[in-house]
């Protein structure tokens, strides 16, 4: 690898706006570049240029690009600031080679990603560094794509960091900064990940980050370009082919046990975690043993519901207990009973209703490690389905986790709860086909969401009571919510799984309606979703 002389030609380039400081910069901005198409180019240079904050170097890479014209540029940005340095490789080595070359010049306290034909906000380094403290080791922005006019479309507002969703899809991409020293500790980028390179990186990053922070503001323009990912998800197949080896290899290094499959779009993954059929299992059920019909046939909601999980789950270590309000037919408790191979405690409830407090007793009765709180208006789907829904209760960082539910018509009826942005709502995908994609794809892949539905999730015991369990100053509606908050606030996430699924028939057994200072109360504790930003949502503000 040479370096590329100052041409004495011509420019092309104005000076930087800003003047260098002294001393070492704070942004490394990093770009390999291969053939660019010179109009994109010189775009991208003066972005680069134009930034509003000065403690930046510039290092390019030259991959042995057939096109002379491309190194003449690269001479001419030398020549133009003193903070710009560019290498020609003797040969072609691919985006990888390239741009370790280019990490191993850097000198910066963060390296700042930046593709060759890609375009920066004026003002992305400048609201990088707001949020640099001492501990944060990796942030990324919004994007948006940019077309070959220079249009701006698709405005893409990203959720905050989000682990599992970030193994099932590299959602954070553009504009991304890096700590330099983390970088070099995991050991740059990995020969033989060439088009998932980002992801293996940050990935391997992550892994050890203190603190991953998400500026929601576009700072970056995606160009779509004819081959590239913008343009195609499906341009560059052998990424789709490294993408899996790296989400496995992450599995691997932290321990997960499960395996990468290819998702169901380009570029997204799916996870299939061993079943967890060791932890032991107490599924509470608040119930008052109505009936209802579904499905043209009257069913009692509550046996059925306790039968279809049973069926559902191998479990070997799992036990029912049903929190009954005293007007329950005898009936109905002599057919739980009799239900085979199931280990039933029955827990009379002699208070007026109170969903919360019926399953704070029955959480008192229960014996599991994990606690399931399910509806007993529901009924199973998917195999396995209690191991499934368990398995990411292994992870420290994983706080409750919950299921697809579908109305008996087969449309979505939760797939995640937001708070924040203008609303406190279970109808993320409401009444949609369950096999539509949703935003970038979120319906097909585990993700973190803010809160789930009490309908049913799951929960370790010990993570139950440390966050006093559920709010009993919420008798009827959002107490899921509340939960869900708590557990949240005690710095552990909530996960949503796509491939774990119930029926629900919903307000079969009691009216749904929300009373005025239910809401109240909520903005009281947790900020008023008018203002808070939901933080788990695609493409929200």
């Amino acid at each position: 690898m040479r370096p590329i002389a100052p041409s004495a030609g011509p420019q092309r380039f104005a000076p930087a706006v800003t003047t260098a400081p002294d001393g070492p910069p704070r942004f490394s901005i990093v770009t390999a570049v291969y053939n660019s198409p010179l109009g994109a180019f010189v775009e991208t240079a003066r972005s680069v240029l134009d930034q509003r904050r000065a403690d930046w170097e510039w290092v390019l890479v030259d991959d042995g690009s057939p096109d002379p014209a491309v190194v003449e540029v690269l001479a001419e940005l030398v020549a133009v600031d003193p903070r710009i340095r560019a290498f020609a490789r003797e040969a072609n080595g691919g985006i990888v080679a390239a741009s370790n070359d280019a990490l191993s010049e850097a000198r910066g306290e963060f390296v700042a990603l930046l593709d060759h034909d890609d375009v920066l906000a004026p003002n992305a380094l400048k609201r990088m560094a707001a949020v640099l403290d001492d501990d944060v080791d990796y942030a990324y922005s919004d994007q948006d794509l940019m077309a070959d006019d220079g249009e701006l479309h698709t405005p893409y507002h990203k959720p905050d960091w989000a682990p599992e969703r970030f193994r099932h899809h590299m959602y954070t991409t553009h504009f991304s900064v890096l700590r330099r020293s983390l970088v070099e500790e995991v050991g740059g980028f990995r020969p033989g990940f060439d088009g998932s390179q980002d992801h293996d990186l940050v990935l391997r990053v992550t892994e050890r980050a203190r603190r991953v922070v998400h500026v929601p503001a576009i700072l970056y323009h995606w160009r779509q370009v004819e081959g590239s990912a913008a343009a195609d998800s499906a341009a560059k197949p052998y990424a789709w082919d490294a993408g899996v080896r790296a989400v496995q290899d992450h599995l691997d290094r932290v321990g997960i046990a499960a395996r990468v499959e290819k998702g169901r779009s380009p570029g997204q993954y799916r996870l299939v975690r061993e079943p967890d059929l060791t932890t032991s299992v107490s599924v509470v059920i608040p119930t008052i043993g109505s009936g209802g019909l579904t499905w043209g046939r009257h069913r009692r909601m509550v046996v059925e519901a306790v039968r279809s999980v049973r069926a559902h789950s191998r479990h070997p270590d799992l036990e029912f207990v049903v929190v009954y309000d005293s007007p329950t037919p005898p009936e109905v408790l002599d057919e739980l009973r009799a239900l085979p191979g199931v280990r039933l405690k029955l827990v009379e409830f002699t208070e007026p209703f109170n969903f919360s407090a019926k399953c704070n007793v029955g959480a008192l009765h229960a014996s599991g490690e994990v606690i399931v709180f399910l509806n007993d208006d529901v009924e199973a789907e998917s195999q396995d389905l209690l191991e499934q829904l368990i398995a990411p209760l292994r992870e420290a960082g994983v706080g409750a986790t919950g299921p697809k539910l579908l109305f008996p018509s087969m449309r979505i009826q939760h797939a995640g709860v937001s708070y924040g942005s203008g609303t406190i709502s279970h109808s993320y995908y409401r009444r949609r086909h369950p096999d539509v994609p949703g935003v970038h794809n979120d319906l097909w892949i585990n993700r973190e969401v803010t809160a789930l539905t009490g309908a049913c999730i799951a929960v370790r015991r010990a993570v139950f009571e440390e966050v006093g369990g559920f709010s009993e100053q919420l008798p009827m509606n959002y107490n899921d919510v509340d939960l869900c908050l708590k557990i949240a606030r005690s710095g552990r996430r909530l996960v949503w799984l796509h491939d774990v699924v119930l029926f629900h028939f919903e307000s079969v057994t009691r009216s749904s309606a929300v009373a005025e200072w239910e809401m109240d109360f909520m903005r009281a504790r947790w900020g008023d979703f008018e203002t808070v930003r939901e933080a788990h949502s695609n493409n929200v503000r």
